[in-house]
């Protein structure tokens, strides 16, 4: 019992508790902001009725957009491919790091980042060609 008063009474707890405290009061609060903003959602509501008279009036896509399922699927392996190759060379130089004390810490950290960057590209990718918005 005496630990646990020790622990409250630090600064880090205090600040911990006040923060909790605040997401806790805050519940409520955006309860009521989600029951006003229902008037909003009704007047977003008829705007969209004015709109869909514009969005009838499609524009054809271009060729860039014009890309069969095939081919998207063949990006997408080739991209995951390099993929699986940076992250194999990222482990391999962090084993090299860290097990052999070998001095490859700049080119473990280029290709972490090419591999998380292609990580993203690929993701990105995939859910604008699969799941559009």
């Amino acid at each position: 019992m005496r630990f646990a008063r020790k622990i409250l009474k630090t600064p880090v707890m205090r600040k911990l508790l006040f923060v909790l405290t605040l997401l806790v009061w805050g519940i409520p609060v955006t309860s009521v902001v989600a029951e006003q903003g229902t008037s909003v959602a009704r007047a977003q509501h008829e705007d969209m009725s004015v709109m869909q008279a514009f969005a009838a009036q499609q524009a054809e896509e271009g060729e860039a957009v014009k890309i069969s399922d095939k081919e998207k699927h063949q990006w997408l392996f080739f991209m995951g491919a390099a993929l699986l190759l940076l992250l194999l060379m990222t482990a391999s130089l962090g084993i090299a790091m860290g097990v052999y004390g070998k001095q490859v810490f700049v080119a473990h950290m280029l290709t972490a980042g090419f591999a998380v960057t292609l990580a993203i590209a690929h993701a990105v990718a995939a859910t604008v060609w699969f799941y559009p918005f």
